[in-house]
């Protein structure tokens, strides 16, 4: 209880403050810390600088895996910018992530953009390099430091990777993107030698395509956000596909975002359904099913309430025994209520306060045969989110 005390102290003041605090909700100014915009070199080019530090409790019911600290979640720079009417360029290194030379893309894991943007046509923009990509939802579209916890597969997605991308608006409120990507930022030897079954081999090119549609609608109070790719990540049983609708609502004080997500895999990539099989090969034939929903809701100029939910499911064809189908092995459950506190209404500098509890549960069949426990986990954090727009 010792622990959760300053936690509940710091809900219950800010939850006064709100209540006694009756303004106008007012739009957060957004303006660089240095106006440097008068110096002609710079005057089309933005520097950014991410933080996001964390004070938490962590405890795990099924799991001796208990801990207090303070965590640096996120850090990055990046920079971006038009140096032609028609070419722009985004730069972004995250410094708490490994920076591991990729055999295949050549760059440091942790550099997760490093694109040109070229202006082709008044309507149509093309994109080369190391991007973000194509995928749907709008857990995705955050920027990575105002997600605290991701659902099971977001948060095994390889979300960056070089290549190229074109987008088109096909009319004012609807938008369409390709993509043709590299599957991996590795070469087969460094991630499946040895580790896969004999029908699957190296490709001549790791080929992912995606494909997505963005639409808005009655005045932009309804989005769309919605994408399929297919990914090839080895010669043989070696293919994934998924489908996300991304779904958002919103009013002057209510946010609402609702995400679906499938994806099977003939190669679990993701790993989830491979440590639960724990077997020796990459497992094979492995679903995900995910629902994530995000609600906001502006309390004043200065405080905004937030609560995610979020829900897994995985599956193996076949792991209870020949010509068994498609078996459930778990579901797991994610809550997370949050609350931000805005002190400037110029730089958008949050402090926060949250709850993120994970239930975990096996099916019956993993229980038994696989020897695995429910189990759960807590953690309580208070902390800064800085995503200060330098200059």
């Amino acid at each position: 209880m010792k622990y959760y005390l300053p936690f509940l102290l710091f809900f219950l003041s800010v939850f006064t403050h709100a209540q006694e605090e009756n303004v106008k909700v007012d739009t957060i100014i957004k303006k660089p810390i240095l106006d440097l915009k008068e110096e002609g070199f710079l005057k089309n080019i933005d520097a950014y600088f991410y933080s996001r530090l964390g004070f938490l409790n962590h405890s795990e019911h099924g799991r001796d895996d208990d801990f207090t600290e303070f965590r640096n979640s996120y850090v990055a720079m990046g920079i971006r910018g038009q140096i032609h009417e028609n070419i722009g360029f985004s730069y972004r290194q995250r410094f708490n992530k490994s920076s591991e030379r990729q055999s295949l893309d050549l760059l440091d894991n942790s550099i997760e953009l490093a694109y040109v943007d070229l202006k082709v046509a008044p309507k149509t923009q093309l994109q080369l390099g190391k991007m973000s990509a194509y995928f749907g939802g709008y857990e995705y579209e955050f920027n990575p430091i105002d997600v605290l916890e991701y659902n099971e597969v977001s948060s095994n997605l390889l979300a960056y990777v070089s290549g190229v991308g074109i987008t088109h608006q096909i009319a004012k409120n609807h938008l369409l993107g390709f993509q043709a990507l590299n599957s991996r930022t590795m070469r087969y030897a460094d991630l499946y030698e040895g580790k896969v079954e004999e029908n699957v081999q190296e490709p001549k090119w790791p080929l992912a395509l995606v494909l997505k549609w963005q639409g808005d609608f009655y005045d932009k109070k309804f989005q769309t956000i919605y994408s399929i790719s297919r990914y090839r990540i080895a010669k043989g049983h070696a293919t994934t596909y998924a489908v996300t609708l991304g779904n958002k609502y919103q009013t002057e004080k209510w946010t609402l975002m609702y995400d679906f997500n499938y994806s099977h895999e003939q190669l679990d990539t993701k790993g989830i359904v491979t440590s639960i099989l724990n077997t020796e090969k990459i497992a094979q034939d492995a679903s995900y099913i995910e629902n994530w929903l995000r609600a906001e809701y502006m309390i004043s100029s200065k405080f905004q309430a937030l609560l995610t939910l979020m829900n897994s499911n995985s599956y193996a064809e076949n792991a209870k025994g020949e010509n068994s189908g498609f078996d459930h092995l778990k579901t797991s459950y994610g809550v997370i209520p949050t609350l931000y506190y805005r002190p400037f209404k110029e730089i958008d500098v949050r402090f926060y306060a949250s709850y993120i509890g994970r239930y975990y549960t096996f099916s019956n069949f993993v229980k038994k045969d696989l020897d695995i426990s429910n189990y759960n986990t807590n953690e309580f954090q208070v902390g800064l989110m800085a995503p200060l727009w330098v200059f």
